[in-house]
């Protein structure tokens, strides 16, 4: 006989182990599984070194689910959202405008965490709910719809019962693929490094994104480490550049690191292994499928700019729980799930789009194209209400 749920949650990264903390704290009964068990200390094989910004709309929502009391202690807040163009003759700093959250209010842009410790700190609110049972080790295999109910089989062998299924399982996610939903997919020849640095000086809450050729080269405040100020950093480059770059050794890397970074932090020391990550755009073409929701990769994926990533994947949850919780014994309904797409799937092709422009624009190499960039910077930034806009936007609150 198979288990039942409300809510099976495929997939146990970050944004499906909030996705389970936040049903399972609205009373919804979850199983979440996962087939790679999470890695959640920094210098483990196979811990995730990127790091996400969890922006202001969103913190709310994991006020609610009880999330964010296990993550304020860890995060830097990100208060000025610096970009840099050094698009030059030499790497260099042309243009710097600084975009400052206390134009919109007295609260940070948002506040930024590792995501090894993210995955620790989220496994700790998931042990605290009873409504969620968590099987790491454990992946979907096969899905099987009715219009009352879904039926999911397990990598273990085991047969699941649900009334939804929130496919939280990546780009090539496999309950996306078992319900035949098409994506549309854009390659752009790229690759990010991840990877921590200190450094000489105090990066006072700014996240700095700095654009040259090959796309931008960010530095994102950590907290100290070690008794010296911290950043992450996501360095996107051309393919082949990329894969020079993971393989060079240390002092090879730091000295093209600092070149790149234009030294706007001082002298940057690496302080962790380097990991690297493809670079694509991809939308699914629906989000819905019967007794099926697609959310976060396996919904959508952009390029690492303007922290959108993690933020548009708990736009997807938000909108989810509203309806959710508006009528609980609806869950997992065709009406609801139509109500889930028409609500998310605009705002997220217009961020697909958007950040598509941008990506192309931070990658562009011939000069008269790189001081066209720098030009339109600075257009954008005189004009205070356009300026405005912009962040907004960001934050997701236009």
């Amino acid at each position: 006989m198979a288990d039942s749920c409300d809510i099976l949650v495929s997939g146990g990264g970050i944004a499906g182990l909030m996705a389970a903390a936040t049903f399972g704290a609205a009373g919804f009964r979850v199983i979440c599984v996962d087939p790679t068990p999470p890695v959640t200390t920094r210098d483990d094989a196979g811990s995730d070194l990127r790091t996400t910004a969890i922006l202001q709309p969103a913190r709310g929502l994991l006020q609610e689910a009880g999330i964010w009391s296990h993550l304020e202690p860890h995060a830097a807040a990100l208060r000025i959202m610096r970009i840099i163009d050094a698009g030059g003759a030499e790497p260099e700093a042309r243009v710097v405008k600084d975009f400052d959250s206390a134009d919109l209010s007295g609260e940070p842009f948002g506040w930024n965490l590792p995501n090894w410790l993210l995955r620790r700190e989220l496994l700790g609110r998931l042990a605290d709910l009873s409504t969620v049972d968590f099987r790491p080790g454990v992946g979907t295999t096969s899905l099987f719809t009715r219009t009352a109910s879904a039926r999911v089989g397990l990598s273990d062998g085991s047969r699941i019962s649900a009334r939804l299924v929130l496919a939280c399982d990546g780009r090539n996610s496999p309950m996306r693929t078992a319900a035949g939903i098409a994506v549309t997919t854009r390659r752009y020849g790229q690759k990010a490094l991840a990877f921590a640095v200190t450094h000489d000086q105090p990066h006072d809450n700014i996240s700095t994104e700095i654009h040259r050729s090959g796309g931008p080269f960010t530095l994102v405040p950590l907290p100290d480490h070690e008794g010296r100020p911290s950043s992450a950093v996501v360095w996107m480059e051309r393919g082949p550049r990329a894969q020079d770059l993971l393989t060079m050794d240390p002092a090879q890397f730091e000295a093209a690191m600092n070149r790149r970074s234009c030294g706007v932090l001082g002298d940057l020391k690496l302080a962790s292994r380097r990991t690297i990550w493809p670079i694509i755009s991809q939308s699914a073409e629906r989000l819905n499928g019967e007794r099926l929701a697609l959310m976060a990769e396996a919904a959508h994926v952009v390029p690492p700019i303007g922290a959108q990533g993690l933020n548009m994947s708990l736009g997807d949850l938000r909108a989810l729980l509203d309806l959710a919780v508006a009528n609980p014994t609806d869950l997992g309904d065709a009406q609801m799930l139509a109500a889930y797409h028409r609500a998310r799937h605009g705002d997220i092709q217009m961020r697909i789009k958007g950040i598509d422009l941008l990506n192309r624009t931070s990658m562009l190499a011939p000069r008269p194209l790189r001081d066209l960039r720098a030009f339109g910077l600075n257009a954008l930034y005189s004009l205070a209400p356009v300026r405005r806009n912009l962040m907004q936007m960001g934050l997701g609150v236009k």
